[in-house]
């Protein structure tokens, strides 16, 4: 009598089949993830207006805005991390969302805002932002005329522009920028002291 064996493929054949099955299941539940991550959105602040740099943050400078970050949503603010105290640690310009790394505390600021009158007026492209030097050409002795002029302070960044009207307007423009605390003292000693003040754009020349 003759015996046939079983064939034994069939046991490793349906092993390869479940398998199969199983690697189609994970990609299709990764494709599914990575879509669904994709389409999720997280709230940010984006700021409403330049806010330059030092100066406080507040609510209504913000607008809240809904963008798919996927794993960089810890990078950007959201609108339950805006604390009473901090305040922009760079210029955040007007439309952009607002990172983390951009923020600082009132505690640490180690600049204060302070108004100047530029003589020579300013150009019309410096606004909020506005990385600018400071020069002045100090008085001389006779009272009647002014020393070559000289940088005072560099790297300050424009807060403000008034822009003086009227019948009696001349070409000054009243400024207000935000400089270092170490500066102070040597800006208030030239403004006292009869010294004409520029604002300059940086990369020009007064």
């Amino acid at each position: 009598m003759t015996f046939l064996s079983r064939p034994r493929t069939a046991f490793w054949a349906d092993i390869r089949f479940v398998i199969g099955i199983v690697l189609v299941a994970l990609s299709i539940a990764g494709v599914w993830l990575l879509v669904s991550s994709a389409g999720r959105t997280t709230p940010v602040l984006q700021a409403g207006r330049t806010i330059v740099q030092g100066e406080a943050l507040v609510s209504g400078d913000f607008q809240v805005v809904e963008v798919g970050l996927g794993q960089l949503t810890d990078d950007y603010l959201a609108p339950q991390d805006l604390e009473p105290g901090m305040v922009a640690g760079r210029t955040l310009i007007e439309g952009e969302l607002v990172p983390s790394s951009a923020l600082s505390n009132a505690e640490s600021r180690r600049t204060t805002t302070i108004v100047v009158e530029s003589s020579t007026g300013i150009p019309a492209e410096v606004s909020a932002g506005t990385v600018v030097e400071l020069w002045q050409a100090p008085p001389l002795e006779d009272g009647r005329s002014y020393d070559a002029p000289r940088i005072l302070a560099g790297d300050v960044i424009v807060s403000s522009v008034v822009e003086e009207e009227g019948m009696l307007s001349t070409d000054a423009t009243t400024v207000e920028v935000v400089i270092d605390r170490a500066d102070v003292a040597e800006v208030l000693a030239a403004i006292t002291g009869g010294s004409v003040l520029s604002v300059v754009p940086v990369g020009s020349t007064p």
